[in-house]
């Protein structure tokens, strides 16, 4: 009853919370940008909150607890470096450009409404693949904590994001988010501490895991390696998933239409770098608490859905208060992640789909009724579909990676890509990695680890825009356009410059923490226990090298932000002396 009491309160709450925040708009810029104002506490928190939704706490979290809480972090390390990557060399430049959504961003620069369409049709598939997935995780987490069938969970889910972003648009998407990563924040660290406390902190879990037959092989950096459901044969392979799926969702953090949006929202260009610098430290604490969290869950029982460990751990293992903090911090992320989806999904359709309108009134009452519509689709699939949602999410996010990427970069930094090499990439790497995924989850095609079918779609996606790009000519439009987005603001205000040139110090002081962190707790620890447990030194050796990547990433996405921010404050400045 207390968990079914909390969930239901919260869907109240975030309903009122973005219900009030909708009084604010009052024109077309305040519904889908926010009004271009916000500070940087809500990017970061509308960021984190919208790609930590329940396939973090639930799939990836479970998959920690199935054997591999190390590989998460290998992936963890390489792909929050995206966060940065995104908003030094596409995110400021996509504010820059005043755009209302991303795919129109791809319009201007390309002086094409095809090239906008043919963005905003993948964003709407995308998305609403993945707006799939995080629904039904918040159904699984209903069904978990209130008793209550599934179908029940998730209409009220969909009838509370729904309700508020149909009245406030950005805004209200944008104020419930950074609650509720407030929210799922405290939860995860509260959680985490607590049980890693309970099993004797960090050596008493590496012990514990060491010790127990179930999984063996977890607490090392490969993970388990042995019996039928292990999902890699040799620390190689292990790796190798590491490295290539982190590059994958580096590639998502820095140009997917969910992340890069937020962008659009921000007061400027100096904001966008604080939250994403701020963004890779959260998502960094994060996976290094949460991971290992899963895997010491293995130490209460080994027996269980993965998926579902978390959910167990917080209604059988954590004091109630607690398990109520963290399972409506759970249910918080899923539902954060879907009214920003179901939000872009439907400014996408009325903005980039449909033929514009004549005036904005009209335009905010067809945004309204395409989110109403989308959301009704998304409702009716989820329904019926079978839940899977890591698989529905991972697959979903990985299409942008190799769609959006290249076009997104590319449009910022290369002279030669022209609208027919950017309507071809977006449509070739979408549908190249669909296929390609598709034929895999049949078992109608096998790769190896090294060659996921994103890193083959993005190849067929460089090679359809340099095709394209070569037999057509960049036009005097496109050189216009792509040499304003590179034009230094000369109207910058100087006095950000410090607090942005403190938050990359802060970044780069955080990534040094969480080295020397995972350096003493787990790799010293690891290699206090190599004698005992008969750990080879190579193991131990990754160890070591896994603490120095997690820190090492960490501290030169701070650097290269620190970088960027000192080279703007000397564009200014020779901008001004000029002027003078």
């Amino acid at each position: 009853m207390v968990y079914t009491s909390a969930i239901l309160l919260s869907l109240i709450g975030y309903f009122i919370i973005g219900h009030l925040a909708g009084r604010r708009v009052k024109h077309l810029d305040d519904y889908l940008v926010a009004g271009r104002n916000a500070p940087t506490f809500l990017i970061l928190g509308t960021l984190v909150a919208s790609y930590l939704s329940t396939s973090a706490f639930l799939g990836e979290t479970g998959f920690a607890y199935q054997g591999y809480p190390f590989v998460m972090l290998i992936f963890a390390a390489i792909s929050t470096s995206g966060c940065l990557l995104g908003a030094l060399a596409f995110g400021r430049y996509l504010r820059r450009s005043g755009a209302l959504t991303v795919p129109e961003f791809f319009g201007k620069r390309f002086a094409s409404r095809r090239v906008q369409r043919i963005a905003g049709l993948t964003t709407v598939l995308g998305l609403g693949a993945y707006l799939l997935g995080v629904m039904q995780g918040a159904g699984i987490m209903f069904e978990e904590l209130t008793g209550l069938p599934y179908w029940v969970g998730l209409v009220l889910v969909w009838l509370t994001y729904t309700g508020f972003i149909l009245y406030s648009g950005s805004p209200g998407v944008m104020l419930t988010d950074t609650i509720m990563f407030v929210i799922f924040s405290m939860a995860a660290l509260g959680g985490s501490i607590y049980i890693i406390h309970d099993l004797g902190g960090w050596h008493g879990v590496i012990e514990g895991l060491l010790s127990q037959n179930d999984k063996p092989g977890i607490a090392l950096w490969h993970g388990v390696l042995k019996g039928n459901d292990a999902s890699f044969s040799t620390p190689g392979e292990a790796l190798t998933w590491g490295l290539t799926l982190g590059l994958v969702w580096a590639a998502v953090l820095a140009a997917s239409p969910w992340q890069s949006s937020r962008y659009l929202m921000a007061r400027n260009e100096h904001v966008v770098m604080r939250s994403a610098m701020l963004t890779a430290v959260s998502l960094a604490v994060f996976y290094a608490l949460m991971m290992m969290t899963g895997a010491a869950i293995n130490l209460y029982d080994p027996t269980l859905n993965g998926e579902r460990a978390m959910v167990w751990a917080a209604l059988n293992v954590l004091p109630t208060w607690l398990g109520v903090v963290i399972l409506t911090g759970v249910f918080a992320a899923g539902l954060s992640s879907c009214s920003t989806f179901l939000s872009i999904i439907g400014f996408s359709i009325s903005n980039d789909i449909l033929p514009a309108s004549r005036s904005e009134a009209a335009a905010m009452r067809t945004s309204r009724l395409a989110v109403l519509g989308a959301g009704l689709i998304a409702l009716i699939l989820a329904l019926f579909q079978p839940p899977a949602v890591m698989a529905v999410v991972w697959f979903a996010a990985t299409l942008f990676a190799s769609s959006w990427g290249p076009v997104a970069l590319m449009s910022i930094w290369s002279r030669r890509i022209t609208a027919a090499g950017a309507g071809w990439g977006l449509t070739v790497g979408f549908i190249g990695n669909l296929i390609l995924s598709l034929m895999v989850q049949a078992e109608w095609l096998v790769l190896p680890t090294y060659l996921h079918p994103v890193l083959l779609s993005t190849v067929m996606a460089l090679v359809a825009i340099a095709a394209a790009s070569s037999l057509t000519r960049v036009s005097q439009a496109e050189r216009d356009y792509r040499a304003f987005l590179h034009r230094d603001d000369e109207h910058e205000p100087i006095g950000w410059t410090s607090g942005s040139r403190s938050i990359a110090v802060f970044t780069m002081l955080a990534g040094i923490g969480v080295g020397a962190f995972l350096w003493r707790q787990y790799a010293d620890t690891l290699a206090g226990l190599a004698g005992r447990f008969g750990i080879a030194d190579p193991v131990v050796t990754g160890a070591y090298a896994l603490a120095i990547g997690s820190g090492g990433m960490l501290f030169i996405a701070g650097a290269m932000g620190y970088y960027v921010v000192r080279r703007r404050r000397r564009g200014t400045r020779e901008a001004s002396a000029l002027q003078t």
